[in-house]
C-alpha cells in the first residue's frame, strides 16, 4: 500500500508531506452544469426567485466553497487562494458553471476549483427547487491544471 500517495505503508490513512516540493504557481479550472424546466430557467432569469439573486448568491457560494475546501477534505491542505472565479453561461436547458483557482504553493488547486463549482450549482438546486425538484447536476470535472511536478493537465 506503500504506492498511495495517502496512505502509508501500513495502509494508514495520511495527509502528503508536501515540505520538500517546489512554490510554483499554480491553477486549476473546472466545469459542471444543471439542467432544469423551462419554468426554473426563466425563474432565475427574470430574477422572480422568492430567495434573491440565484446566480450570484450561487457565485458567493462557489467561492466561500474554495476557501474552505480543506475543511470538507480531509486530505486537502489548506491553501492561501489568490483568486477564484466563478461564472455561470446559458444553457438550452440550464447553466453552466466555471470556476478558476490560482494559488503560489507547494501543492495544486484543482479540488478547489471543483469543490467551487459543485457547491454553487447545488445552491443553484437549493434557492429554485420549490419550483423545480427534477433539476439535475451533472458533468462536473477537472478541466485544467497548470503548475507543479506534473506540470499541465487539459481535459
Amino acid at each position: 500500500m506503500g504506492d498511495l500517495s495517502h496512505t502509508d505503508d501500513s495502509g494508514a490513512s495520511r495527509m502528503v508531506d508536501v515540505s520538500g516540493k517546489e512554490v510554483t504557481l499554480r491553477t486549476a479550472s473546472a466545469t459542471g452544469r444543471i439542467s432544469m424546466s423551462a419554468d426554473a430557467l426563466a425563474a432565475i432569469k427574470e430574477n422572480r426567485v422568492a430567495k434573491g439573486n440565484v446566480l450570484e448568491v450561487a457565485r458567493v457560494a462557489g467561492i466561500l466553497a474554495a476557501k474552505k475546501t480543506a475543511d470538507l477534505i480531509p486530505m486537502c491542505h489548506p491553501l492561501p487562494i489568490e483568486s477564484i472565479k466563478v461564472d455561470f453561461s446559458d444553457e438550452e436547458d440550464g447553466f453552466r458553471c466555471n470556476a478558476e483557482a490560482v494559488v503560489t504553493g507547494k501543492t495544486g488547486v484543482e479540488m478547489e476549483a471543483i469543490t467551487a463549482v459543485t457547491i454553487a450549482l447545488v445552491t443553484i438546486y437549493d434557492m429554485v427547487k420549490a419550483v423545480d425538484k427534477r433539476m439535475v447536476i451533472s458533468d462536473i470535472h477537472l478541466v485544467k491544471k497548470t503548475g507543479g511536478k506534473s506540470g499541465e493537465f487539459t481535459f
